[in-house]
C-alpha cells in the first residue's frame, strides 16, 4: 500500500502500451488480486490477497510498519539508479507536484514551446492514473513524452520512472521533466531520483496551501506560483504565500508566472536553464 494513503503503492506490476502513432503508455499495477472461493452452501465469496510475503501473519500495525519500510527502502534503491543514471548522461531531472488543476501541464507545454530547443532539449514523463490526455498535449507542443498510468495509485514511485525512462531514453545533456500526478501529500515521501521537487500552486488556491502541506513544501526546492493574470479576479495574497512557504521551507526560491499569458516565463526558463548547465559540469 502506499505509506500514507493505502493506495496500492508497491506497484511491481507495469506493461506498456503503444498505439498506432508508436506513443507508448505505461500501466501500473500493485501486487494484489481478487481471489474467489465458494463453500458448501453454493455461497461465493470474494477477498483481496497481496504477494507480499508473510502478510497476515504479523500483528497488523507491525506488519503496515513494516510493509511501509520495505515499500520506501525499494523505491529509494531504485530511486539511486535513476539519479546515476542521470548523472552519467548529465541529464536534468525535475519532479513536478502540485494539487489538480494547479496548471503543471500547460506550465511545461508553455516551457517547451517558449524554449531553444538546441540550449534546453527537453523530454516529459507524464503521470496520471487514467487517459494519455496530457502526454498528448506535451506531445502536441514539440516534445516526447511518455505517459504512466497509475491506476488507483496517488503518485509515481522510482520504478515507474525507470521503467518510463528506458522507453523514453532522454537524450545526454537534456531536461528530463516528470509531471507527478496532482496530489500535494504522498509524492513528498517518495524520492524519483530527481535533482528537485518543483511545487506548483495556483492563486485559486488557498495562499495557506504551504502550511496546510508542509511536508511537500519542505521537500520543495522551488515554488511556481501559476495564473498570476488571475490575481486582480480572487482573493489571494501572493506574498503571503511566499512568507508561509519560507516558514516551512526558508531555502525555497518562488518564481510568480503565468503560463496562457507568458509573465514571468523568461525568469523560469533561465532558472531551468541555470540548473541544466549545472548538471552537465
Amino acid at each position: 500500500m502506499c505509506t500514507t494513503c493505502g493506495c496500492g503503492g508497491d506497484h511491481s506490476h507495469m506493461h506498456s502500451h503503444t498505439d498506432e502513432k508508436g506513443n507508448v503508455t505505461i500501466h501500473a499495477t500493485d501486487g494484489h488480486h481478487e481471489h474467489e472461493h465458494t463453500h458448501a452452501d453454493g455461497t461465493t465469496h470474494s477477498h483481496a490477497h497481496s504477494h507480499e510475503h508473510g502478510e497476515g501473519h504479523d500483528h497488523p500495525h507491525t506488519h503496515k510498519i513494516s510493509v511501509e519500510q520495505d515499500i520506501l527502502s525499494r523505491n529509494n534503491a531504485i530511486a539511486a539508479h535513476n539519479r546515476e543514471m542521470f548523472a552519467a548522461k548529465k541529464i536534468l531531472a525535475l519532479n513536478f507536484v502540485s494539487s489538480p488543476g494547479s496548471g503543471k501541464t500547460e506550465l511545461l507545454s508553455a516551457t517547451i514551446r517558449r524554449a531553444d530547443p538546441k540550449k534546453l532539449p527537453i523530454t516529459v514523463i507524464e503521470g496520471d492514473q487514467e487517459t494519455s490526455n496530457d502526454a498528448d498535449r506535451i506531445r502536441s507542443a514539440g516534445a516526447r513524452s511518455i505517459q504512466v498510468n497509475t491506476g488507483k495509485g496517488c503518485h509515481l514511485d522510482a520504478a515507474m520512472v525507470h521503467e518510463a525512462l528506458h522507453h523514453l531514453d532522454p537524450a545526454p545533456g537534456s531536461a528530463c521533466l516528470i509531471e507527478n500526478v496532482g496530489n500535494l501529500v504522498c509524492p513528498a515521501e517518495f524520492d524519483l531520483g530527481e535533482a528537485h521537487k518543483v511545487v506548483v500552486i495556483s492563486v485559486t488556491e488557498g495562499e495557506d496551501k504551504p502550511l496546510k502541506y508542509p511536508d511537500m513544501f519542505r521537500a520543495a526546492d522551488l515554488m511556481i506560483i501559476n495564473k498570476v493574470d488571475l490575481l486582480p479576479y480572487v482573493n489571494f495574497n501572493i506574498d503571503k504565500c511566499e512568507e508561509y512557504a519560507r516558514r516551512v521551507n526558508p531555502k525555497i526560491r518562488a518564481i510568480r508566472v503565468s503560463a496562457t499569458k507568458g509573465d514571468g516565463m523568461d525568469q523560469w526558463l533561465k532558472w531551468l536553464e541555470a540548473e541544466l548547465i549545472l548538471a552537465s559540469i
